[in-house]
């Protein structure tokens, strides 16, 4: 066989047993959904109240971020990926990261300020910034949020367990949660449940937000859950 025809039929070879492995765990996985036993009446999971406000609006810290994760929704926000001077894309534009400032933003936090601050501060933290802090870009990497929340954030359980009730109540709305590699991901856990008491998933992955049953079944590994509900430092 010719060389460049070699070379081809071994793209294509590698390229459909990525498409077949993926697709196979993931209706594995669905699978595994469908089959599972559905509650009668759905769980109902203790909400946990954190008592703090930080914009003094009445509303607790929680119940702001998830509200601000939902505008993005509701804003139907077009995904783009892009470079901005000043660091902020324009409101009707995002990724998976911007839902996660703007829903803090929600609640009266600056994300951006306070991670420039701890970046300038603690350079090495932050391997993705190579040493080299760029406030335009910085805080929209979701390795560098995740950096700063495990900093400074409540680090929680990766576990998820339907159908139990005392897990599912470490899974709060206005949660944070991340996905590790090959699919990097980041996104607010939703208020909302399954009939089995597993929250929703609020997240912009395109081609715009949603708050949908995702948690479970995205393609990658939960590799952290974060609950920020601190003063600014």
């Amino acid at each position: 066989m010719p060389e460049p025809r070699r070379i081809i039929v071994f793209s294509l070879v590698l390229l459909l047993a990525g498409a077949f492995y993926f697709l196979t765990a993931h209706f594995q996985l669905q699978n595994y959904l469908i089959m599972r036993p559905v509650p009668r009446q759905p769980l109902k999971i203790e909400k946990l109240v954190v008592n703090h406000d930080r914009d003094k609006d009445g509303v607790p810290d929680l119940d702001d971020i998830v509200a601000g994760a939902r505008k993005e929704v509701q804003a139907n926000v077009s995904y783009r990926s892009a470079y901005y001077q000043g660091g902020y894309p324009p409101e009707d534009e995002g990724v998976c990261t911007d839902l996660i400032w703007r829903a803090l933003k929600n609640a009266g936090y600056d994300l951006k300020a306070m991670m420039d601050e701890d970046i300038k501060k603690h350079v090495r933290d932050y391997p993705r910034v190579n040493g080299r802090p760029d406030p335009n870009i910085d805080f929209r990497r979701v390795q560098n949020q995740v950096v700063f929340f495990q900093k400074y954030a409540e680090n929680l359980t990766t576990q998820i367990k339907p159908g139990d009730p005392e897990n599912l109540r470490q899974w709060q709305g206005g949660d944070i949660v991340a996905f590790g590699w090959p699919f990097e991901h980041i996104g607010i856990v939703s208020d909302r449940r399954r009939p089995d008491g597993v929250p929703l998933l609020i997240h912009n992955a395109g081609p715009y937000p949603r708050e949908e049953d995702r948690l479970l079944t995205w393609p990658s590994k939960i590799t952290h859950h974060f609950r920020y509900t601190i003063p600014d430092r």
